[in-house]
């Protein structure tokens, strides 16, 4: 409806004049709007420039009853209004002619508002004008401007709901991650009797949790809060897995002091279960929002790490958001009025499907439970290469070890150099080649462990004792792309996409003599992970390698190709060696594990010190293929091989 309000009136000759040749314009169709330089088009583009700019001293403005209103009362009243929204001010933008009724104008405007999470909030309005006795046209200011349901007082304010956050789940779809009970342990400070005691005995319970607690739980600065908080408060001093908690409880229950509650929140089965693998899920971080203020607020559950910090987006979903209107209540705080203006609703996330079999898992992180060094397990099923397990130690590790380690492979490949050396007929199982104590090449001595030597034996027993002197020797017979090209075959050095980050292994090739004999044993500039040493042994086992998969949706866009048949001479009696390796040689404290295993060990040194070396244990039963690696480990038959005892003695047989 047009807007009216009293004007004076004072007869203006020129006007009429001027009004009589403007309505001859009108009727030959010249004039159409007034939207030259002095119609309130030029008034409209001002007044829009104004608002998003917070200045609107170049427009007059006046309310619905004719007052002038000040520029700056205007500007301050569209920044309240535009209350949580005031930081990004909309796009604002004129969608055609104006509409002119006597002395009254009407522009439609369309308003843009770019919400977090890349959301589009547009909508049209009206912005009216009144001609004044100056012909100079002025806007016509009230809160419905901005939006037709705003009104005096009201600010607008955003509401962020997080959707649904999808699972993680197993190779039988079922989630890896889901709501268990824990029990949080607190402190109300009117109820402590004995401080500096509650904090002994605290501490000691909470080491006597078995599986450790890996970060320990800190007190250091339990005194301190209990000391700030109010005397009935809870002082949070830790979340347990129930089954942790009540391994303590007879110890702690009854402590003066001491206050608990029961909750349930999103976890894997245990406290070790693939947790560097799969991430974590906590609160959004300071450093989260600064680097995505769009994306995430205070109060929101963040992937960090692993699988759950890589695929965030995806298994968040899209966050809810409502533009609501709030209203100063008493004391001037904020209080909704019931009143949204604009939603959009929260999208749950979408699922991650792995390969991950909990059973194989939690044998994995078994065999690593009692291992203080870091360590790290994979296991692969040899039909389909999918991958198992991917366990880490000690407890709970961040780090992704058994897939993204970059060390020396020591023993365990001389798998790869037997499969080269096979391949080229260079050598026989049962073909004599010696096994002396040391082995010179250029200078550059090599021995065997704790110096031993076996004299001229078959081959397949330089293989199944681990000797050294006996693959430097054969070295030459390799050539100086031989291992490289052995390896390849087996996949390492391959361009894997498996949805995470993995290293496939960097094989020495076209070193000097001597280089060529270290790496004949794994020693040298030869690197592989844990996952790239289950991938080959699974190749052997299966004769072709197929590249390990871990995500089945979203599949990875670009799996490594399959690899050409390995010669079924070469992996028969590799294959034989590696049975020897368990009934006769270095791994033979397996030998009574149930089922057929077969395996290789390792040591290899990480720096110039021989007394320093990571322990491995590569091998397989039935139809599972697998990595050990131990950090620091030193013989691989002191902390390799038991660990694979321990998780072939825990893995389900069929």
């Amino acid at each position: 409806m047009p807007l009216s309000y009293p004007r004076p009136h004072r007869p203006n000759p020129v006007r009429r004049v001027a009004a009589a040749f403007t309505a001859a314009l009108l009727a030959a169709g010249v004039l159409a709007g007034c939207s030259g330089d002095d119609g309130p088009q030029r008034t409209v583009d001002a007044f829009l420039a104004g608002w998003r700019s917070g200045d609107l001293q170049a427009v007059g403005l006046i309310d619905p009853t004719g007052a002038k209103l000040p520029s700056a009362d205007v500007s301050r009243e569209i920044k309240e209004l535009s209350g949580e929204l005031a930081a990004t001010p909309p796009t604002l933008t004129s969608r055609g002619e104006p509409k002119i009724t006597k002395d009254i104008a009407t522009v439609p405007v369309r308003v843009e508002w770019q919400l977090p999470g890349e959301t589009r909030w547009a909508y049209d309005r009206e912005v009216r004008l009144a001609q004044g006795d100056d012909d100079q046209w002025q806007v016509i200011w009230e809160p419905r401007v901005m939006h037709e349901q705003l009104t005096k007082g009201d600010r607008m304010a955003l509401r962020r709901d997080a959707g649904t956050r999808a699972g993680v789940l197993d190779a039988a779809g079922q989630p890896l991650v889901t709501p268990r009970p824990v029990v949080r342990v607190g402190v109300q400070p009117n109820g402590v009797a004995d401080l500096k005691k509650l904090v002994k005995d605290l501490d000691a319970a909470f080491k006597a949790i078995r599986p450790a607690l890996i970060p320990a739980v800190d007190l250091a600065d339990l005194p301190e809060r209990v000391a700030k908080a109010e005397p009935g408060a809870f002082v949070e001093v830790v979340s347990l897995r129930e089954e942790a908690y009540l391994q303590i409880k007879p110890r702690i229950y009854d402590l003066p002091g001491t206050k608990f509650s029961s909750d349930k929140i999103d976890l894997a089965p245990t406290r070790e279960f693939a947790r560097a693998l799969l991430g974590t899920v906590d609160p959004a971080q300071a450093d989260d929002i600064t680097a995505h203020p769009d994306r995430y607020a205070v109060g929101d559950m963040v992937g960090h790490g692993g699988l759950q910090g890589r695929y965030d987006e995806r298994l968040r979903g899209g966050t809810g958001l409502t533009v609501v209107v709030e209203r100063p209540a008493e004391g001037g705080k904020l209080e909704p009025t019931g009143t949204e203006l604009f939603r959009r609703e929260a999208q749950p996330g979408q699922a991650l499907k792995t390969t991950l079999d909990v059973a194989v898992q939690n044998a994995a992180d078994g065999a690593l439970r009692a291992e203080p060094r870091r360590a790290a397990l994979v296991a692969v099923r040899i039909s389909d290469s999918a991958v198992l397990a991917a366990a880490n130690g000690p407890g709970p590790a961040g780090e992704n070890l058994a897939f993204t380690a970059q060390v020396p492979p020591g023993s365990t490949f001389k798998m790869v150099s037997t499969l080269g050396l096979l391949d080229r007929g260079a050598i026989t199982l049962d073909g004599p080649v010696a096994c002396p104590k040391t082995f010179t090449v250029d200078g550059r001595s090599f021995k065997n462990s704790d110096n031993f030597e076996l004299g001229s034996v078959p081959f397949r027993t330089d293989f199944a004792k681990s000797c050294n002197t006996a693959f430097a020797s054969l070295a030459p017979k390799l050539g100086g792309d031989g291992l490289a090209a052995a390896g390849r075959a087996l996949g390492l050095e391959g361009q894997w996409d498996l949805g995470v980050d993995a290293f496939t292994g960097k094989v020495s090739a076209n070193g000097s003599p001597a280089e060529q004999a270290a790496a004949s044993f794994g020693q040298g500039t030869t690197l592989v992970s844990p996952l790239a040493m289950a991938g080959a042994t699974a190749a052997v086992a299966r004769g072709r390698f197929e590249q390990p998969k871990l995500l089945t949706d979203p599949a990875p866009a670009k799996p490594a190709p399959a690899g050409e048949q390995l010669k079924p001479e070469s992996v028969a009696a590799l294959r034989a060696m590696m049975r020897e390796v368990v009934t006769t040689g270095t791994g033979s404290t397996l030998k009574d594990v149930p089922g057929e295993v077969y395996g290789k060990t390792g040591t290899a040194e990480y720096d110039n010190n021989p007394a320093h070396t990571h322990a491995w244990f590569v091998g397989w039963r039935g139809d599972v293929a697998f990595a050990v690696f131990v950090e620091k480990g030193g013989a691989s038959t002191a902390s390799a091989v038991p660990i694979a005892e321990r998780f072939l003695r825990a893995l389900p047989t069929t």
